[in-house]
């Protein structure tokens, strides 16, 4: 079958929307295709900085015929529906109807046929309005056409369209369209500056060779693999070893059609800066690479850069003109760096009462305040020393004030434990201003020192508490203060670390910090907690845990100890894992819905205990002394912790609980041996909530 090959040759396309455009392409093409009835075998997309390239295998060379009917108006009908209906399905004459049958008459029926079109004319038609309404983040209009209605919108100006279209074995045609005054053709440019000359081009396997052969690589992830490849042993042959990274891949993947890896050098008095506004800076204004030593573990006073160009000198210019730049950025960083160590952390603090947080939160100095209260609260619960949680809650946002924050935002925190160190803070207290952000999303590392994971916690729990206290809650999709990433990383935190938190109390002290307060300030706490209960049912999905059983742990009321409920909804699905706990759920929820028939029934609840007296079979009574044992042996293990044993404990309910529903008719004609058993379904409930609510587990 046919094959598609497109290309839309413009200037340079940014790098960051490469990879989201050759997606877009690919999606938008196939999806018409596939609803003008033309379905594909493959398709794949490719973008360099000067084009997006689409080629699409295995289309038919023709859609398919279709066949309709059409229901018209019923016979003796007035003309004017008649006419209408004849129009409508192409007929010359109702002789060509066929009548249909109908409880409520007779109706005409119009059999219309569509023969399928050549799929080439299909393309020509649809590929046009894919250009001109490709979803591009920010688009522009040039040239002479640009100022009459309709000129087309594109991320940069487009010179060139190639559209082919045929089977391999022949010579494919030219999808004949025309956009804004660009007609499509078959010739595509390879590189700007090495091979700059037109490529007349047939089909994806010609296009992709010629320009190769012209010095680009079409393929993205060829370029990238061929740059961390060329990159690694530039580095090992010096004698050093690259730093990886691979966003600033992606990126100068996405700068280049032709990559030629090259190595530049600056100063080593610039080592004196930290590694990481070294690496900040060279990143951020070149796009270049660093190396370290692998002996020192430190960085080296090299950089790798990658150019889009085979020079003739071997690229001693371009390697000079970067290293100029650096040169000259990273004289910047070192001036703000040793700016920055000339004041203590605790003298930039005072700016911060004219910093506002939140309109209706207060200002940073407030909120730093806040975190400091709460942080000595919680450093007791979680065996931290007081006076350095303290501290290291005073001093956490200080480096937010700094010269090298202020240039490189990214190494907010690192530089905090920089300067922490640099005027003699505790270790501790100089780790926790870097590690109280974290974990800041899921494969984040979770801190482990006390101090760090106190400030750690004071910090997100103020959030939340804030917001939620001002109303300003998720909705949706919409999250613009993070709070489920905060959410989470209490979560980690607690569970991670094994901490034993209240977290009604904690967010209880977190609000009376604040000086506004929610109309329903009761509240707040156990509607925070709800939020907790869904972020830990996001967590343990993601884990491909079960996450009903949260529900079912949540719903016995009174659970905010985050690792207790984690290691009972732990025990839990172990327990629901074996037959004793599958077996016992169904009888559980077979209880549980008679009861439900019965009390909508009767309009009331079975509470209250059995009367022994009325047990007339063995089974009864067997069912009721294993709901005794159960229900204190449970009881003594949820007391103790020991989650395991309690479900241990369960797992002996089953067999009577089985032979119960085998052997005993629950609605007995006596109406009080029917009320008596059914008051022992509700103890077979009420006994089972020692460990959880099974009404709210899945089957």
């Amino acid at each position: 079958m046919p094959d598609l090959l497109l290309e839309l040759f413009s200037e340079e396309i940014p790098a960051r929307m490469q990879a989201k455009a050759a997606d877009d392409l690919r999606r938008m093409v196939t999806d018409k295709l596939v609803a003008e009835g033309l379905v594909y075998e493959g398709a794949k997309a490719f973008a360099t900085p000067r084009r997006l390239a689409l080629t699409v295998h295995g289309i038919p060379a023709r859609q398919p015929d279709l066949k309709t009917e059409r229901r018209g108006p019923k016979v003796g009908a007035p003309d004017a529906a008649v006419q209408g209906f004849l129009k409508a399905t192409g007929l010359k004459s109702l002789d060509e109807a066929k009548i249909q049958r109908d409880p409520k008459g007779d109706f005409y029926i119009g059999l219309i046929e569509k023969p399928g079109r050549d799929a080439i004319d299909v393309l020509a038609e649809i590929l046009p309005v894919i250009i001109r309404t490709f979803p591009w983040p920010k688009s522009m209009r040039w040239g002479a056409r640009s100022g009459k209605p309709g000129s087309l919108n594109w991320v940069r100006p487009l010179h060139a369209i190639t559209a082919t279209f045929g089977p391999e074995t022949e010579e494919p045609d030219v999808v004949k369209f025309e956009v804004d005054g660009i007609e499509s053709g078959q010739t595509t440019y390879g590189h700007r500056f090495l091979a700059p000359a037109p490529i007349s081009v047939r089909r994806f396997e010609d296009y992709e060779a010629k320009l190769l052969a012209a010095k680009v690589v079409l393929d993205p992830e060829r370029r990238k693999d061929a740059i961390l490849t060329d990159a690694k042993q530039l580095a090992f042959a010096q004698g050093f070893e690259l730093v990886e990274d691979q966003n600033l891949l992606d990126e100068v993947a996405g700068l280049v059609e032709w990559p030629v890896v090259l190595m530049g050098s600056f100063e080593p008095e610039f080592l004196k800066t930290p590694d990481e506004v070294i690496r900040a800076t060279i990143r951020n204004n070149q796009k270049c690479f660093v190396v370290r030593d692998p002996k020192t573990g430190k960085l080296a006073s090299k950089f790798i850069l990658v150019a889009n160009i085979e020079a003739t000198d071997g690229g001693a210019t371009i390697i000079a003109g970067n290293e100029r730049v650096i040169r000259a950025r990273l004289s910047d960083a070192k001036f703000f760096y040793e700016t920055d160590l000339k004041m203590k952390l605790e003298g930039r603090l005072p700016k911060f009462d004219q910093i506002v947080f939140h309109e209706k939160l207060g200002t940073q100095a407030e909120r730093i305040m806040r975190i400091e209260r709460l942080a000595a609260e919680i450093a007791p619960l979680v065996g931290a020393d007081v006076a350095k949680a303290t501290r290291a809650a005073h001093l956490a946002k200080a480096d937010l004030l700094t010269e090298v924050v202020g240039e490189f935002p990214e190494v907010q925190g690192l530089m905090g434990k920089y300067y922490a160190l640099a005027q003699g803070e505790d270790a501790s207290v100089a780790a926790a201003c870097e590690e109280h952000y974290k974990p800041q999303g899921p494969a984040d590392r979770v801190p482990t020192d006390p101090v760090s994971v106190v400030v750690a916690l004071a910090d997100k729990i103020d959030t939340l508490v804030g917001f939620w206290a001002i109303d300003e809650k998720p909705t949706g999709s919409k999250d613009p203060y993070a709070l489920r990433r905060a959410a989470l990383g209490v979560i980690r935190l607690i569970a991670e670390n094994a901490l034993r938190l209240s977290l009604i109390k904690v967010a209880g002290s977190a609000l009376a910090g604040l000086s506004v307060k929610p109309a329903d300030a009761s509240k707040l706490p156990s509607d925070l907690l709800a939020f907790f209960a869904d972020r830990l049912k996001v967590q343990l999905r993601e884990q491909g845990a079960r996450h009903d059983l949260v529900d079912a742990v949540f719903a016995l009321g009174g659970q905010d100890d985050l690792l207790m409920i984690v290691r009972r909804v732990e025990a839990l699905g172990k327990f629901l894992d074996s037959d004793d706990g599958k077996n016992l759920l169904a009888g559980t929820k077979r209880a549980s819905n008679i009861l439900s028939i019965e009390e909508k029934k009767d309009k009331r609840s079975f509470d209250g205990a059995p009367d022994a007296a009325l047990y007339s079979l063995a089974e009864e009574k067997a069912l009721a002394k294993a709901i005794g044992e159960v229900k204190a042996e449970a009881s003594a293990a949820v007391a103790k912790e020991d989650f395991a044993a309690a479900m241990s404990a369960m797992a002996k309910l089953r067999p009577p609980v089985d032979a119960f529903f085998d052997k005993v008719r629950v609605n007995d004609d006596d109406p009080k041996v029917r009320e008596n058993r059914l008051k022992l379904l509700n103890e077979i409930r009420s006994a089972t909530r020692a460990v959880a609510d099974f009404s709210k587990i899945q089957d």
